[in-house]
C-alpha cells in the first residue's frame, strides 16, 4: 500500500496530474524563485513558532533528514504517548497516509492526556487551502490513534510590532478549526483513496492547464504541462482590466488571441492595445502628455526607493511584511540641462529607516516637484517613515506632498505594441526610451533580485569583497530607475524627440 504524505494529498486537491507527475516524474517540476522564496519563509516562521510555543526550550523536535522515515515515526510515537514537553514536526502515519505536525502541545481532555495540533502559516489570515490542510492533517493524526483535542491554524498578525530582544510572543495569532477539520474525517478518507488510486495509475492523468494551475500554489509543472502546446500569437491576457466575466465568455467561445475579440466588447482602452498589438504600432499624445506636466516647474526631482519586507521582522519597532526602504537613488534636474545624481543604500544589517529618512529630507531640498513612477508606493513608505520618526514628520511629510506620478501620464497618453498590456516601468522604459535598457545591467535588474540582493549582503557571512559587488549592483540599478525617469519626463513633457 502506497502511503501518500499530507503534501501530496494538497496536491491531488489542486490537480490530480500534479500529484502523479510529483510521484513518478519528480524530476520535471521546476519551481519558480518565488515559490522557492515562499518555502524559506516558511522555514523562517517555522523556527521562530518553536521559540513561541517552547519559550524554556523543553520540547523536542523530529528531523526526519537525519532520522530517516522509520526513525521519525517510531520517535514521534514515543513522545506523544509519553511526553508532556511539545513536540515539532511529530510524524504520524494512519489512514493510508502520513504527515508532520508543525507544532503538538500537550493537553488534557475531560482528565487524560491529549495534544493540541497547531499548523503554522507564513500568511498574515485563514486561507481556504488551510481548511483542507488541517482537515488532512488531524485525519490522520486522529487515525494514527493520537489523542487530539484541538486543531488550529496560526497565522502572523501583521498589525504585531516587534518589541526587540528576540521576543517574538504576539507574533501569531491561532484561529481554530477543531470542529470543521473533524467533521470532514469521512471527505478526507476519500481523498486519501482517491489520490492514491491516482498514484497507482500507469500513465497520467490527461488534465489540460488553467486556472488551477497557480490556485491556490504556482505548480511546478506548469512548463512540462505547456510543452507543445500552441500559444496565441497576440493573447487576450494582454487586455489591461480584462473582468472575468468577459474572460470567462471568451474562452468559452474558443477565443485566446486579441484577433477574435470584438471591438464591441472592449473599452477604449482595451480596444487601444488591440489595435497597437495587432498593427505594431505605438500611440503618444504628445500634447496631452506635455499639458499634463506643464504645471510643473523646477528644480525638477526623479526619486525611486527599494524596499525589503520580513515575515519575521528583525528591527525593533517594525511589522511584519511592512516595506522598510534601504535605498534610494534622486536625480535633480536644473535648467536648462543640469542633472546630478545623489542616492542612499545602507548595507549595515542595521534599521536603515532613520538614516533613510533623514538622507531624504536632505537630498529633496524644500521646493520643486518630485517625480516617481507609481507614486503611491513613495508615499506609503514616507507616510510610514514619519509615523516611525514623529520629529521627521514635517519635513517627510512636505515631500510627500510633492509627489508627481508619471505612471498616469505614461497609462492615459502612451502605449507600444512591445509593452503586452502593462504600463509597468519595466514595459514603458524601454518602448518610450529604447537605448536604455535593464538587461544590460550585471547581477540586479528587477525589484525582487534588489531584495534578494540585499538580504545576501546583510548576512554576517558575506565577505568583503562580495558586498562590495552587491553594492555596484544595486547602486546602478536604483540609479537606471531615476534616470528612466528623467528621460520618460524629457519625452512626456516634449523636451527632447523620442
Amino acid at each position: 500500500m502506497r502511503l501518500l504524505s499530507k503534501s501530496k494529498i494538497i496536491a491531488f486537491r489542486q490537480c490530480s496530474k500534479r500529484l502523479w507527475l510529483e510521484i513518478h516524474r519528480p524530476e520535471l517540476r521546476e519551481d519558480s524563485a518565488g515559490t522557492l522564496a515562499s518555502f524559506q519563509v516558511g522555514h523562517q516562521v517555522g523556527d521562530v513558532a518553536r521559540r513561541i510555543y517552547d519559550p524554556k526550550r523543553k520540547g523536542a523536535t523530529i528531523d526526519v533528514q537525519a532520522e530517516g522515515f522509520g526513525g521519525a515515526l517510531a520517535r514521534s510515537a514515543r513522545l506523544l504517548a509519553e511526553s508532556r514537553q511539545p513536540v515539532f514536526e511529530a510524524g504520524v502515519q494512519g489512514g493510508g497516509a502520513l504527515a508532520f505536525a508543525d507544532v503538538m502541545l500537550p493537553a488534557t481532555d475531560r482528565g487524560k492526556r491529549a495534544w493540541r495540533m497547531v499548523e503554522v502559516k507564513s500568511s498574515t489570515s485563514v486561507k481556504d487551502y488551510h481548511h483542507d490542510d488541517v482537515a488532512v492533517q488531524a485525519f490522520i493524526a486522529r487515525a494514527a490513534g493520537v489523542p487530539l483535542k484541538s486543531v488550529a491554524v496560526a497565522c502572523i498578525d501583521s498589525s504585531w510590532v516587534y518589541p526587540g530582544k528576540d521576543d517574538y510572543q504576539g507574533l501569531l495569532v491561532e484561529t481554530d478549526l477543531t470542529d470543521a477539520a473533524f467533521e470532514r474525517a469521512a471527505e478526507v478518507g476519500d481523498w486519501i483513496a482517491e489520490a492514491r488510486d491516482v498514484a497507482a495509475r500507469r500513465r497520467e492523468p490527461a488534465i489540460d492547464v488553467g486556472d488551477h494551475c497557480h490556485t491556490p500554489f504556482e505548480c511546478g509543472f506548469c512548463n512540462y504541462c505547456n510543452r507543445g502546446r500552441s500559444q496565441p500569437e497576440y493573447p487576450v491576457d494582454w487586455l489591461p482590466n480584462l473582468s472575468q466575466a468577459k474572460r470567462a465568455d471568451l474562452a468559452d467561445q474558443g477565443v485566446d488571441d486579441l484577433r477574435g475579440v470584438p471591438d464591441a466588447l472592449l473599452n477604449e482602452r482595451q480596444r487601444l492595445v488591440k489595435r497597437c498589438t495587432l498593427d505594431d504600432t505605438m500611440h503618444f499624445d504628445a500634447a496631452g502628455a506635455a499639458a499634463d506636466l506643464k504645471q510643473h516647474g523646477f528644480p525638477a526631482y526623479f526619486l525611486d526607493f527599494e524596499t525589503i519586507q520580513f515575515a519575521v521582522p528583525i528591527w525593533k519597532g517594525t511589522r511584519p511584511y511592512q516595506q522598510i526602504p534601504f535605498q534610494f537613488s534622486l536625480h535633480r534636474l536644473t535648467p536648462p540641462d543640469r542633472l546630478t545624481h545623489e542616492a542612499f543604500l545602507d548595507l549595515s544589517g542595521a534599521d536603515p529607516s532613520g538614516p533613510f529618512a533623514k538622507a531624504l529630507i536632505a537630498g529633496c531640498g524644500s521646493k520643486g516637484p518630485i517625480f516617481a513612477y507609481n507614486a503611491g508606493f513613495e508615499s506609503a513608505r514616507i507616510g510610514e517613515l514619519a509615523e516611525r520618526f514623529p520629529r521627521l514628520a514635517g519635513p517627510l511629510m512636505k515631500i510627500s506632498g510633492r509627489l508627481v506620478d508619471l505612471l498616469p501620464v505614461a497609462r492615459n497618453r502612451f502605449y507600444h505594441s512591445s509593452q503586452q498590456g502593462s504600463w509597468s516601468i519595466k514595459s514603458v522604459l524601454p518602448a518610450a526610451v529604447p537605448e536604455l535598457s535593464y538587461s544590460a545591467l550585471e547581477g540586479v535588474n528587477d525589484g525582487a533580485m534588489a531584495m534578494n540582493a540585499y538580504c545576501e549582503a546583510i548576512q554576517p557571512g558575506t565577505t568583503a569583497e562580495r558586498k562590495a559587488g552587491i553594492e555596484k549592483q544595486l547602486r546602478a540599478y536604483c540609479q537606471l530607475d531615476t534616470f528612466g525617469l528623467v528621460r520618460l519626463w524629457q519625452l512626456f513633457s516634449g523636451r527632447t524627440a523620442r
